[in-house]
């Protein structure tokens, strides 16, 4: 090896290394792809951590006796969990928009107090969606189609991953807080402690271990919900006592209503946004429940489980865009915003590019992963390669999305998720599912039809360029 390819090789490395350590450094000049490389790599080994959850609870309750239910009680559960999810990336994304406009601005004092806003909206929010969760938690599985065995056996794992609805709101929410600041490393950090000790004590309460019984189905959640817990209690001392580049000090702990608005007014389209996108996969999971019962269920969440897995790391380069776009917007540099949407969403074309291939040659393989039951598996491989087939524009549609969150634009998106989503998508799949001989394939297709179509919309918006305008 030359020395120049010596030299370029010690410079990659170094710059992983100090991106996942975290470095503190200003994203409104020098080198862009250098900035992407440095925000991208912590944030996509983030959003690895988050996918991970799901896929270690689904690895050891499909283990279990009975996994058909198993199985779909946690996939369903996961489902409306998307909803909370979608809540909480709503409130985040405000977050990350109105901390990366403010530190653009070179205004740290305001960009905490504004954090500290956020972080009272999502609390109010969360307690209310643990009572409704926990009260009606059996009618949930119900709607969604669950067999009533599935509900009989699933309903107190529901009930107790929706009492941790608070859990799961400030996990995403501070770690949006972090993203914004440009301290992606805080946000990766936070996650990989959480999935430790998820896969730690996801055997210990699963199958019982010394004096812990044995739990079940049941101890999956209570696994996640104590590994969620340790990585928020991680959050909050580096954000009231560490020193991280946001911290919140008593003076911010005040309520602000204008502030609190101003989150509102960016959360709701973007919650509506992330509900649209997350609701039209409950229906069609309803619309595979119905005509594939519980093994065509089974078999297509588990294909999910693993879509998630890896749309996930591509949604957290995608991540990079929001804080590059608002940070740049807040120092006044549209161009530069414009440039770091358009490299950002190379990276992440290339990257979803090369899964699509992982998934269509090695399906069985992965899939042989997380079940031993053939018919699951066929119904699983066949999924995976389909929706795989869509992946190129998975990519590049996530990341024009998170331009427009990240320039404060929240209603373009939604009304693009809107049209595609639920007045294209689901007619779709109801159409090819019910009305030809595709039958459950008809479900599969749907997807990668639905978000190539997102993506040639988003980008036309794009191009069109009013999100530079967007006032925050």
């Amino acid at each position: 090896m030359s020395k120049q390819s010596t030299y370029k090789l010690s410079g990659a490395v170094s710059l992983i290394v100090r991106s996942i350590r975290g470095i503190e450094m200003d994203y409104t000049k020098g080198n862009l792809r250098r900035a992407i490389i440095i925000l991208a790599i912590p944030m996509i080994l983030e959003m690895s951590m988050e996918s991970v959850f799901a896929l270690v609870d689904l690895f050891f309750v499909g283990h279990l006796p009975n996994s058909t239910h198993t199985i779909q009680t946690v996939s369903l559960t996961e489902s409306i969990l998307s909803i909370i999810y979608s809540i909480a990336f709503g409130i985040s994304m405000a977050a990350t928009a109105i901390v990366a406009r403010r530190v653009g601005e070179k205004n740290k004092d305001e960009a905490a107090h504004s954090a500290m806003q956020t972080i009272w909206l999502a609390i109010f929010v969360a307690i209310i969606i643990s009572v409704l969760g926990f009260v009606f938690a059996a009618d949930i599985l119900r709607v969604l189609g669950a067999e009533q065995e599935t509900i009989t056996m699933g309903s107190t794992y529901t009930k107790i991953m929706m009492l941790s609805s608070i859990v799961i709101m400030m996990l995403f929410l501070i770690n949006g807080i972090f993203r914004g600041a440009g301290n992606a490393s805080m946000a990766m950090k936070s996650l990989w402690l959480a999935n430790v000790c998820n896969i730690i004590l996801c055997p210990v309460f699963i199958r019982g271990f010394g004096p812990v019984p044995a739990f079940g189905l049941n101890g999956a959640a209570m696994a996640t919900v104590t590994g969620r817990a340790v990585g928020v209690c991680y959050q909050l001392y580096h954000l009231f006592k560490g020193n991280a580049t946001i911290k919140i000090v008593r003076r911010h702990l005040n309520i602000d209503w204008s502030i609190i608005k101003s989150v509102l007014n960016i959360a709701s389209p973007a919650t509506l946004q992330f509900i649209i996108s997350s609701g039209s996969w409950i229906v069609l999971s309803r619309l595979v429940a119905e005509t594939g019962h519980s093994v065509g269920s089974a078999g297509y969440q588990t294909a999910i489980r693993v879509v998630i897995f890896f749309i996930l790391p591509a949604w957290g380069l995608s991540n990079a865009t929001a804080t590059l776009v608002g940070q740049n917007l807040g120092a006044n540099q549209p161009e530069r915003a414009e440039q770091s949407v358009y490299e950002t969403a190379k990276f992440n074309g290339i990257f979803m590019g090369i899964v699509s291939l992982i998934f269509l040659f090695g399906a069985y393989p992965i899939i042989s992963f997380f079940t031993y039951d053939e018919d699951i598996k066929t119904i699983a491989v066949q999924a995976l390669r389909i929706m795989a087939s869509g992946y190129i524009f998975y990519g590049i549609g996530m990341v024009m999305g998170n331009a427009f969150n990240g320039a404060g634009d929240t209603w373009t998106p939604t009304w693009i998720s809107l049209v595609c989503f639920w007045f294209f998508q689901i007619p779709l799949a109801y159409t090819l599912t019910l009305y030809s001989k595709l039958g459950l394939e008809g479900v599969f297709v749907s997807v990668p039809v639905a978000e190539t179509l997102v993506a040639i919309v988003a980008w036309y918006f794009f191009k069109k360029g009013k999100w530079k305008k967007k006032v925050v």
